[in-house]
């Protein structure tokens, strides 16, 4: 099992060396929610794993926050982003007693919730902290019948010393995607290392998302493709 320490070591790496480009998902998430909130200055980014996304929205609106579950990842966002309030919390339960003008949710993190029940009691704590009028985005993971059984992904790079490779096998178990993943990192003191991780990511219908998004009180669009080809929902706080 990969280390906690090691996985939000490698974790950015690889997708950035996949081409994942932050900086234009930040401008994007700032557009989408100007076009209906005219004037957000705050943001809080849910799931804002090691902080990547914030660095960039934090140019882009006056103020912005984080909630994170997992306390490596939170370390890493908290060092890149020093100006900002960042807490570790879930996101079915977290209550920060402050509203925010757009809330986020990247990366398909709502995909590890395991019901429809969690899912909407992550809709309800996003909406209990937007102020009227305020913005909800989501990215979804994918939906059953757009999840393709079997697929495999790959990457191989070569960054600061070090030669990482990522490979990854999801099969669907259930109502579920189970992902394994093998990770070798190389560099020239520490030999070659072998890591592995095992995710089960829910695959909801995108009327499960519309539902807890209503339930919630948000008028919702779904847009596509986002920037992972997943989709974006948007959802307005009346």
């Amino acid at each position: 099992m990969m280390y906690a320490d090691a996985i939000a070591e490698v974790y950015d790496l690889v997708y950035q060396g996949k081409g994942k480009d932050y900086a234009a998902e930040a401008e994007e998430l700032a557009t989408l929610a100007r076009a209906r909130r005219p004037g957000a200055r705050t943001l809080l980014d849910v799931a804002c794993g090691t902080g990547l996304h914030l660095r960039h929205l934090a140019g882009l609106f006056d103020d912005v926050g984080g909630v994170e579950l997992a306390p490596d990842m939170l370390h890493l966002a908290q060092q890149r982003n020093p100006g900002a309030a960042l807490h570790l919390g879930d996101m079915r339960t977290f209550d920060l007693e402050h509203h925010y003008d757009v809330i986020t949710c990247m990366f398909s993190s709502v995909g590890h919730l395991e019901t429809t029940a969690e899912l909407d009691a992550t809709l309800a704590r996003f909406a209990a902290h937007l102020s009227p009028g305020g913005v909800a985005i989501v990215e979804p993971w994918w939906f059953p019948e757009t999840f393709t059984p079997g697929y495999v992904s790959s990457c191989l790079l070569e960054v600061d010393g070090r030669t990482i490779s990522r490979i990854s096998h999801s099969v669907r178990e259930g109502g579920a995607t189970r992902m394994a993943v093998h990770y070798l990192v190389a560099s020239p003191d520490a030999g070659i290392r072998h890591f592995d991780e095992n995710h089960l990511i829910t695959l909801f219908e995108r009327t499960d998302y519309e539902r807890a998004f209503a339930r919630a009180g948000f008028a919702t669009e779904y847009l596509t493709p986002g920037p992972s080809g997943r989709g974006l929902f948007v959802g307005v706080r009346p």
